[in-house]
């Protein structure tokens, strides 16, 4: 018998079989098509990789909730800023508005064009024979209120409440230089505003002695009546009187 060559055998692979420590601790769905239990979350099948239905959704919704807490808390965040911002606010209005309204209308004084404001009403605690208290608002240079001793004083009063900006005096007998001298004249005033309240306010005034206008700014609201009163003179002596020579009041428009 003759034996002749032996043809090789076609090799046959054998499937792969899960081992059974894979098969130990595994918790989850099982496949819709060998049944294998996956741990949650798989995709595929991890013996056969059949696509698992029904793992992945779990994941996405808890992280849908989280965004949705964490834009919850965003927006209470923000609420929460703009409600402090608007106490902060409302506690610097009550706190500052006095000062605020102040600022304001300092500056409006600055910018406003004075406007000048005769009194209606002139009266002294005390006069000298032919210089009355109304020759110091008649706007004549030659003429001039005469007060017989240093602490006399003059008001005057005006029809309606305005925004004084400033007071202009003029001293001595005479705008001329030659006659400035020819009686005492005022080198400090008390300057007494009164406003529509009843309230009162006081401003020192230092003039020069030298002939001219001297200006003192003030920046008062509803002035009714202005009281100027003599504190010291220069020049006083036997037979001399204070000379004040004109007053002009100057208002905000």
């Amino acid at each position: 018998m003759v034996l002749g060559p032996v043809l090789p055998a076609r090799p046959e692979a054998k499937r792969p079989l899960p081992t059974t420590a894979a098969e130990v601790g595994v918790d989850g769905p099982p496949c819709p098509v060998c049944g294998t239990t996956n741990p949650p979350g798989r995709r595929f099948c991890r013996r056969c990789a059949t696509p698992l239905q029904g793992a992945a959704p779990a994941p996405a919704e808890g992280r849908r909730r989280r965004v949705r807490r964490h834009g919850d808390t965003s927006r209470w965040l923000r609420r929460l800023a703009a409600l402090l911002v608007v106490a902060a606010l409302v506690v610097a209005g009550i706190l500052f508005h006095p000062r605020g309204v102040e600022l304001f209308e300092d500056l409006r004084d600055r910018l406003a064009t004075p406007a000048p404001i005769a009194p209606v009403r002139t009266a002294a605690t005390a006069e000298v024979p032919d210089h009355p208290a109304a020759a110091a608002v008649d706007g004549l240079s030659n003429r001039y209120w005469g007060a017989p001793a240093v602490g006399d004083a003059i008001e005057f009063g005006f029809d309606r409440p305005f925004r004084l900006l400033s007071v202009v005096v003029h001293t001595g007998a005479s705008a001329q230089p030659e006659q400035f001298r020819e009686q005492a004249r005022p080198t400090a005033l008390d300057l007494v505003v009164t406003v529509s309240g009843g309230g009162t306010r006081t401003i020192p005034v230092t003039l020069n002695d030298q002939p001219g206008p001297q200006r003192t700014d003030t920046g008062i609201g509803d002035v009714v009546a202005v009281r100027l009163v003599v504190k010291s003179a220069a020049g006083l002596g036997a037979g001399r009187h204070v000379a004040l020579g004109e007053v002009e009041f100057f208002r905000r428009p």
